[in-house]
C-alpha cells in the first residue's frame, strides 16, 4: 500500500515511525532549528549529527550507528544563464523502517523517485528504506550527468569561441567553467568515498541485496569523475590556446611595427641630414635635389620591403 501525506505539523509525523512498512520523511530548508530538534529528540538522532545536517557546508559523508545511517550528499545543478554551478546540500538519515531528507530548499529531482513509489513499478515498493536511499542517491548521481552535459556544450562552445574569434571576456567565462568544475568535483569525489563505504561497512540497516545497487551507483560516480577531469583538461587547453592566439597575435602586430620602424630609420637620416639648413650644402642649389632624394628613399623602402619578402618575415 502506498499512502501520501502533506504534514502541517512534524508532530504528525512522529506515530509513523512505529508502522511496520516504510516511511520517507522529507522536510525542505533548514530554517526552523525547533521542529529539527524535535525530530531529534523523537528519532533519538546525536546531537552533533543534527548540527552536521544544519550546517550546510559539509563536506559529503557517511557515518553508520547501530540504529540509524547518516548520509551528506550534495545536489547539483548549472544556471546556464549566469554560468554558475548550484550546490544544495541533502542530508538523510536512514533507519530500520524509515528515511529522512533534509533539504535546504523547496524542490529537488527526486520526482522520477515518487512516481516510481506510487505506480509500484520496479521493486522500490517491495525493498526496504536501504535500497530508497539507494534510489534516492542514484538520481543525484544521474543528474550530474545532466549538468554535465550543459557545461560540456559550453565548454565546445568557449573553444569555438577561442579559434575563431577570441575576445578579451572569454577569459573569465573560461575562469568560470574551471571553478564550477572545481566546485563539482569536490562534491562528487566524497560522493564516491559514501558510497564505497556503504558498500563495505557491514550494517543490519543495509541488506545484501542492495549492495550491488550502490555498486552500480558507485561506478557512475568514477565515470562523473572521469567526464569532469576531461572537461578541466579541455579547458586548461582552451585557456592555453587562447593565450598563444593573443600572444601570436601581439607577434604579428610588433612584427608589422618593427618593419615600419626599420624602412623608417634611413628615411629618417636622409630628411635629416637635409633639414639641417646648413647654407654650403651643394645638394640644395641642385635643380633635381627634391624629387633625387625622394627617389633614393622610394628605392631604399621599396629594397627593404623586398628583403624582408624574401627573407619570409611577413
Amino acid at each position: 500500500n502506498f499512502t501520501y501525506h502533506k504534514l502541517d505539523s512534524v508532530e504528525a509525523a512522529f506515530p509513523f515511525k512505529e508502522t511496520p512498512t516504510v516511511t520517507w520523511l522529507n522536510i525542505d530548508g533548514l530554517h526552523e532549528v525547533s521542529i529539527l530538534e524535535q525530530i531529534g529528540t523523537h528519532y533519538e538522532i546525536h546531537p552533533l549529527i543534527m548540527e552536521d545536517i544544519l550546517n550546510t557546508d559539509q563536506r559529503p559523508k557517511v557515518e553508520i550507528f547501530d540504529n540509524y545511517i547518516f548520509i551528506v550528499a550534495k545536489m547539483v545543478s548549472y544556471n546556464g544563464g549566469e554560468g554558475e554551478l548550484e550546490i544544495e546540500q541533502i542530508s538523510f538519515l536512514v533507519g530500520k523502517n524509515y528515511v529522512i531528507t533534509f533539504q535546504e530548499r523547496e524542490g529537488d529531482i527526486f520526482d522520477s523517485v515518487r512516481e516510481r513509489i506510487q505506480s509500484g513499478k520496479g521493486r522500490i515498493r517491495r525493498s526496504g528504506p536501504d535500497y530508497l536511499t539507494y534510489a534516492l542517491l542514484d538520481v543525484i548521481t544521474d543528474h550530474y550527468f545532466l549538468v554535465l552535459e550543459k557545461m560540456g556544450d559550453i565548454v565546445e562552445g568557449l573553444e569555438e569561441r577561442v579559434l575563431l574569434n577570441p575576445g578579451p571576456g572569454v577569459v573569465s567565462e573560461i575562469q568560470g567553467m574551471k571553478r564550477s568544475l572545481i566546485y563539482l568535483r569536490k562534491s562528487v569525489w566524497p560522493l564516491r568515498e559514501v558510497l564505497g563505504g556503504l558498500i563495505r561497512e557491514e550494517s543490519q540497516l543495509i541488506q545484501d541485496a542492495t549492495d550491488p545497487y550502490l555498486r552500480d551507483v558507485y561506478d557512475h560516480t568514477v565515470q562523473v569523475m572521469d567526464t569532469v577531469e576531461t572537461y578541466r583538461d579541455m579547458t586548461s587547453g582552451i585557456l592555453d590556446v587562447y593565450l598563444s592566439n593573443v600572444s601570436y597575435r601581439m607577434n604579428e602586430i610588433m612584427k608589422v611595427l618593427t618593419i615600419i620602424a626599420t624602412i623608417f630609420i634611413p628615411l629618417t637620416f636622409i630628411v635629416g641630414v637635409y633639414g639641417m639648413n646648413f647654407h654650403w650644402m651643394p645638394e640644395l642649389g641642385w635643380h633635381w635635389g627634391y624629387p633625387a632624394v625622394w627617389g633614393v628613399m622610394f628605392i631604399i623602402a621599396v629594397a627593404m620591403l623586398y628583403y624582408f619578402r624574401k627573407r619570409k618575415w611577413f
